[in-house]
């Protein structure tokens, strides 16, 4: 090494302290999954304060494995655990978080997605080789499941809540008896919990995905709305020739093979009186501007997932590089003539951008 360019070993140790750290991060995300998978974070947040052979007990799981699962989710710090007492106790505030599918924090959905998404880590591998990418149908079918899960609270406590009400006049539209396109739709969260709200309108839901079309009909027959919205396989060009009054993706757009042609043919199906809600990745364009806790999540999941599904189709691509400057050039370039980010006191939740002709 040349001279003046001496090496930090203290910071070389902490760096390798941190790669550690970041080792049993992952190894812990699966500990998660199972968790979830088992209902063990439920059964922990009904049991309030347990021992290893009543959790046992209680859940009918094996004692040595459940053994192990608790030790990882105490020194994880998910799990609070009594040494004296020799009891875990699952912290009221992480609940919601892990255990209440009801609640606006629930996060079952990304702990189910951790495991499907690193599965396809060496399929992603020979992508940075050779090009090309993960289509659709190479994932588990889990993976959609988790995708329901993840977005159901949106669906459940912001969509009706507080996003349409946010938009101009498209409330009063649905409650007239308008009609609604989800584009992307996926198993039709988004769909039923219009059609249930807005009992008048008509809803729509389209998907170029079979399974997640036949999850969404199962999912509005359960619902009791089956009568009410419609689910179809096909891609935006086949919807072109309708019009709606109200048009909605949910984090679409930046998956899409060809995302500026997806947004013309949204905009020939948006009325021309109609308004079109696009839910997208809360980031910047700029790398620098994503130094952030979504920022770190992003960007794996759009090489694992987003990116690559649109690469598998010879697409663009855009992934995690999907922000609002690029979001109001396209709706520009599709004919859209007002164009609106929709003002949030929740970073957290995805970026809404209102768009109307």
């Amino acid at each position: 090494m040349a001279e003046g360019n001496a090496m930090d070993h203290s910071k070389v140790e902490q760096f390798s302290a941190r790669i550690m750290e970041d080792y049993g991060n992952t190894l812990r995300g699966a500990m998660l999954y199972l968790g979830d998978r088992l209902d063990l974070f439920k059964a922990l947040a009904r049991l309030g304060a347990v021992t290893l052979e009543e959790l046992a007990a209680d859940t009918g799981l094996n004692a040595r494995y459940l053994r192990e699962w608790l030790g990882a989710m105490a020194t994880g710090q998910y799990v609070h655990y009594d040494a004296q007492s020799r009891r875990y106790r699952l912290p009221a505030e992480y609940a919601p978080v892990l255990a209440d599918e009801d609640s606006p924090y629930f996060a079952g959905g990304i702990l189910q997605l951790s495991v499907p998404f690193v599965s396809m880590a060496p399929r992603i591998a020979e992508a940075f080789r050779n090009g090309g990418g993960a289509p659709e149908e190479a994932y588990p079918l889990e993976t959609w499941q988790g995708m329901e899960r993840m977005t159901m609270p949106w669906y459940k406590h912001f969509l009706v809540q507080r996003w349409i009400p946010s938009l101009d006049g498209v409330k009063e539209k649905l409650e007239a008896g308008g009609t609604a396109l989800d584009f992307g739709c996926g198993s039709g969260l988004a769909a039923i919990t219009m059609a249930q709200a807005f009992p008048k309108a008509r809803v729509v839901g389209v998907d170029f995905h079979l399974p997640s079309i036949e999850r969404a009909r199962a999912n509005a027959q359960a619902a009791g709305v089956a009568d009410r919205v419609r689910f179809e396989v096909a891609d935006s060009d086949a919807v072109v020739g309708q019009k709606f009054d109200f048009v909605t993706t949910f984090v679409v757009i930046h998956d899409a093979a060809d995302p500026q042609q997806m947004l013309h043919d949204l905009r020939a199906t948006t009325a021309e009186d109609g308004t079109y809600l696009m839910v997208e990745l809360n980031l910047s364009e700029e790398l620098h501007e994503n130094m952030n806790l979504f920022g770190r999540v992003m960007y794996p999941q759009s090489t694992l997932y987003c990116m690559t599904c649109s690469l598998s189709h010879h697409g663009a691509g855009l992934g995690a590089f999907m922000g609002e400057k690029r979001a109001r050039e396209m709706a520009s370039a599709a004919g859209f003539g007002r164009f609106r980010k929709v003002p949030s006191d929740r970073p957290p939740l995805p970026a809404l951008f209102e768009l109307r002709p």
